[in-house]
């Protein structure tokens, strides 16, 4: 069984105390609040920061938006950890026999539904900031 990925919720949790208290931002502290290793938080902050969407400080520690909170989607912080060929949202299984009426069409009737289904994913992703998720974290 694939397991699911959990880069997609800590990156935005990373940005989301980014955005609250910048200067606090060490890899130490995110990964305190995330309850994970620290390493794993360098490296979804390296990602990140290959997106365009932070700018690390180095020596003194700490982390910044290079965006607007109000122009960064959750789609963008998704494209910036999460996908890539190998990990996509939904995958086909391979190898059906051509000799069934079933395994010979799977793959083009169902590729289609999920094409769907991932677009209509992203939209939904793309229709909320971080600005806006920050709100809702501060009740």
């Amino acid at each position: 069984m694939k397991q699911l990925s959990t880069r997609f919720s800590m990156a935005v949790h990373t940005l989301s105390l980014i955005e609250m208290c910048p200067l606090e931002c060490t890899g130490d502290f995110i990964a305190a609040s995330v309850n994970t290793n620290p390493v794993v938080i360098r490296r979804i902050m390296g990602m990140l920061k290959k997106a365009g969407l932070i700018e690390v400080r180095a020596g003194i520690g700490g982390a910044y938006l290079l965006k607007s909170a109000d122009d960064i989607t959750l789609l963008d912080i998704y494209r910036a950890v999460e996908v890539t060929e190998e990990n996509r949202l939904f995958g086909i299984h391979d190898h059906s026999s051509i000799a069934c009426p079933v395994g010979r069409n799977i793959e083009q009737v169902l590729q289609q539904e999920l094409q769907e289904a991932q677009q209509a994913m992203e939209q939904r992703l793309a229709s909320t900031t971080l600005q806006q998720l920050g709100k809702q974290l501060v009740l």
